[in-house]
């Protein structure tokens, strides 16, 4: 483990010190008192040696060693084009729904004034069509008076069979024209429908190419630069879930066997070995397999391990996400039996934040004197 040497070499040095410490006279510190105050100092590092090697651990609880992770999301855009411009860094924070870069795409935006040029093309033919028919009903009004007048004069005499023929034909000419004109209405409404889709479609594409921040976290890599051309659904950016953050570990099958998804653990980290951080069980491998060559464990090539993810409390990452990073090695702990309690040395135990300081009242100023 990264902390031994560190730990070793401290005691190691508290040792030199005590030996070439010599007895000191009145008013000094003798030989004995020199021996308590050393090994007063090396106790911590007793301790911490200790806990990380699992001295004082119960049965129950069991530890090894893990990895912090958290959630990646890559953000690409849907349709090819020119990246216009990207608005974060590496190391930028961002929030759900921030506009993450921008793409143009030309040929999109021409097709889109096809479209609405097809929309107002359909909507003119549905007027030209709706006044036709105004007009043919007139006249379709007029040859129904005219062939059913036709009718009763038919049957005085009045009028020949001739003009009584005519008369009908003109009935039927009119009603096929107001049937013709009803289609070509219901045709250019139809279009119109088609065309607002198109423009629909269209405008949807172009808003994809803002691309936008699905989650809140922290940019993690910046694959794409301004000015770049980028294929359909190519990375530009990968965001690091803050929200979703984990440390992985594997553990033998008798230990993971008993474990329950929810149930409390810790983690202690490697950079940091005095702070104890809450966590919890949130997944456990169905599936054993082979300890990867990243993970120590006890037997490394004995036993087939399960999985385990200890996720971080969300409270405790919202209070300290400017100070979480990924990648740091560090030790998981977890228990079997939920009724024995954590040791001392696993309680909670988290940084202060520093609140700012108010700024302190100007001094008062001095007493004027008048000189003897």
């Amino acid at each position: 483990m990264t902390i031994r040497r560190p730990a070793a070499a401290g005691l190691a040095f508290l040792i030199g010190v005590w030996v070439v410490l010599p007895p000191t006279g009145d008013g000094g510190q003798s030989g004995d008192d020199a021996f308590v105050s050393s090994a007063r100092a090396k106790t911590p590092f007793r301790n911490l040696i200790a806990r990380l090697r699992g001295e004082k651990l119960p049965v129950s609880i069991a530890k090894t060693n893990g990895r912090i992770e958290a959630t990646q999301v890559d953000v690409s855009s849907k349709y090819a084009g020119r990246l216009a411009e990207v608005t974060v860094e590496e190391g930028s924070s961002v929030t759900q729904g921030q506009i993450i870069a921008r793409v143009f795409s030309p040929e999109y935006e021409a097709q889109l004034r096809a479209a609405q040029s097809d929309v107002q093309r359909a909507k003119d033919a549905l007027i030209a069509a709706e006044a036709e028919i105004v007009s043919r009903q007139s006249a379709l009004e007029f040859a129904k008076s005219d062939y059913q007048r036709g009718q009763e004069l038919m049957k005085t005499g009045t009028i020949t069979k001739q003009v009584f023929e005519q008369r009908k034909r003109n009935y039927d000419a009119a009603q096929s024209a107001v049937k013709s004109f009803t289609s070509q209405r219901d045709q250019a409404r139809s279009s119109i429908k088609n065309a607002e889709a198109e423009v629909e479609r269209i405008e949807s594409i172009i808003q994809d190419l803002t691309l936008t921040s699905p989650r809140s976290g922290r940019v993690q890599y910046q694959l794409a630069r301004a000015g770049e051309v980028v294929a359909a659904g190519a990375p530009i950016v990968t965001i690091l879930d803050l929200a979703d953050v984990y440390m992985t570990i594997f553990l033998p099958a008798e230990v993971a066997g008993k474990l329950e998804i929810g149930a409390e653990a810790r983690i202690v980290l490697d950079a940091a070995p005095d702070y104890i951080i809450p966590a919890s069980v949130s997944f456990v491998a169905s599936d054993a397999q082979f300890t990867p060559k990243t993970v120590e464990t006890k037997d490394e090539r004995a036993k087939l391990m399960f999985r385990v993810k200890l996720k971080l409390d969300p409270q405790v990452l919202q209070k300290y996400h400017t100070k979480v990073k990924t990648g740091l090695r560090g030790l998981g702990f977890v228990r079997t039996d939920p009724t024995t309690p954590w040791p001392k040395d696993l309680q909670v135990k988290l940084p202060a934040i520093k609140a700012s300081n108010p700024k302190p009242p100007d001094a008062a100023a001095p007493e004027a004197k008048a000189p003897d």
